[in-house]
């Protein structure tokens, strides 16, 4: 997040939150609480979503987008916002580059044409846009409703350049916001869990970064970035990958097409996987090493909101299981390279000493302090807004995107959209939800939301059992008839092994 969440408690009457594949109130139910409270308090309310969530009943606007159309109407905004002279032209004059593309390329984005896309009233998109510029403030918050998709780094230059066409970046109560799907995602990437960085975001292909962690871990350092998800697959499949380590992740029920993703799972050599659970990837693993929760070992997370916290072990670790970093020194230990690191406290020293944006933190300022980085030094305060007076790379740059097709569309064999997320009762792929009874028996079973119209059509009652069909599998669920759901559009989760909603979508 380029902001903080506690912003949203000091949203009033002429400012605006705008939510674009953010179903927040089930997704990060205290955050949409928070919005909810701030639409009661005056703040305007303009939510994109296909479905009818909670959000949409305390919007001001519900633009009720086609799915994955998010381009055509994020630039119909932007093409309202210039034409009826609602942007910030001292802040794309003094922070921005790259305006006239934008703007150029906008100018047929009206609403009424983007009405033919998305299918959204043109009158509503002109509110939205009307909304947007002429606030004090507004703050964009969105998820992986508008990431999960073929065009998602489309959705996301589109979403940065309203930011900027308005100069809603580097200032209180507002920003470009995204919820993380889980608490330590956002820890995780800035640890360099990506495949072209190292921590704090650092480029593998600068040589000056490249010799400051050679020089501190005793190895070269590659150059090469790694392999995104993608390509492990298709590097099982061409027999170049013989091994995998799946640590913390249950791809057999989260990742699109999952017979494909079984498919490279049973053909690699060499699989191992850590976890917390017997998870259903972790049963076709040649090895399990058996995790700790995050109640039973000591470090850090770093939350949506750029947030270091403190955690602390509760309970030892049960059985044979043992916290995540033992294991990984263990296995390092058998391959000849010795652990140095005593607690968890001396890792997170050293990647003070390499990382820039954490060099300010230390576990005894975090036992009283609330930093969010960057944080550079020990008497530096934390940074709860970013970019206040540049970006990091200098201007913001304006990135046009045009608007295309989903990589699958509806035809005479498959005339539904299906769209999936999740649900407040359950959390992903139900390796830990659903072995509580208290959750589980709130929701019991999967559901596939259906509209009345399409129900007719199907001769669906409420509550019958029925089998969706894709180009790669059928899974078989409980009808909800509901018109959460708009017609020609049908909803489900990924959290029910047992109805695997994965099975059907597409890689």
């Amino acid at each position: 997040m380029s902001n903080s969440i506690d912003e949203l408690d000091l949203m009033r009457t002429g400012n605006a939150i705008f939510t674009i594949g953010s179903n927040t109130t089930e997704c990060h139910p205290i955050i949409g609480m928070r919005m909810m409270e701030a639409a009661r308090r005056g703040t305007k309310l303009i939510v994109a979503d296909p479905r009818a969530i909670t959000l949409t009943q305390h919007a001001d606007v519900w633009l009720q987008l086609k799915p994955g159309t998010d381009v055509a109407l994020l630039n119909s905004i932007a093409n309202v916002l210039i034409s009826e002279g609602l942007t910030d032209e001292n802040f794309i004059a003094t922070r921005t580059e790259g305006y006239e593309t934008v703007r150029n390329l906008v100018t047929r984005y009206t609403p009424e044409f983007a009405e033919t896309i998305t299918t959204i009233p043109a009158q509503k998109i002109y509110e939205a846009a009307r909304i947007i510029g002429s606030s004090k403030t507004t703050a964009t918050y969105y998820t992986m409703g508008i990431t999960q998709h073929t065009s998602g780094v489309d959705n996301v230059r589109s979403v940065a350049n309203i930011a900027m066409l308005t100069g809603n970046m580097g200032k209180p109560l507002t920003g470009v916001n995204p919820l993380r799907g889980q608490n330590n995602v956002q820890g995780s990437c800035d640890m360099g869990a990506l495949p072209n960085v190292l921590t704090g975001y650092q480029q593998v292909s600068s040589p000056e970064v490249r010799e400051k962690f050679s020089k501190a871990w005793g190895v070269d350092i590659s150059a090469t970035e790694g392999l995104r998800l993608p390509d492990v697959f298709e590097g099982i499949e061409n027999d170049t990958i013989k091994g995998l380590f799946v640590f913390g992740e249950n791809p057999m029920r989260s990742d699109p097409d999952i017979t494909h993703v079984k498919h490279c799972l049973d053909a690699v050599d060499f699989l191992v996987v850590q976890d917390i659970f017997m998870t259903e990837t972790a049963e076709l693993a040649d090895v399990v090493l058996p995790g700790a929760s995050f109640a039973e070992k000591d470090g850090t997370f770093a939350s949506t909101e750029r947030r270091v916290q403190l955690i602390r072990k509760a309970v030892d670790p049960i059985g044979n299981s043992k916290a995540d970093r033992q294991i990984l020194a263990e296995l390092l230990s058998r391959m000849g390279i010795s652990e140095e690191y005593a607690s968890p406290e001396d890792i997170f020293e050293e990647i003070r000493s390499l990382t820039p944006s954490y060099s300010g933190i230390s576990y005894s300022r975090l036992e009283t302090e609330h930093l969010q980085w960057p944080c550079p030094s020990e008497d530096h305060q934390g940074t709860p807004i970013l970019h206040v007076d540049k970006f990091a790379c200098g201007k913001g740059a304006f990135l046009a995107a045009e608007y295309r097709d989903p990589a699958e569309v509806t035809d005479e064999d498959y005339p539904l959209i299906l769209t999936t997320g999740r649900i407040t009762t359950h959390y992903h792929t139900g390796t830990m939800s659903r072995r509580c009874w208290g959750l589980n028996g709130a929701r019991t079973e999967e559901m596939v939301e259906v509209n009345p119209a399409d129900a007719d059509s199907y001769n669906i009652e409420d509550g019958d059992y029925i089998v969706v069909t894709s180009r790669r599998g059928a899974l078989r669920a409980r009808a909800q008839v509901t018109d959460r759901v708009p017609e020609g559009v049908i909803f489900t989760t990924f959290h029910f092994s047992e109805s695997p909603g994965n099975i059907l979508t597409n890689s």
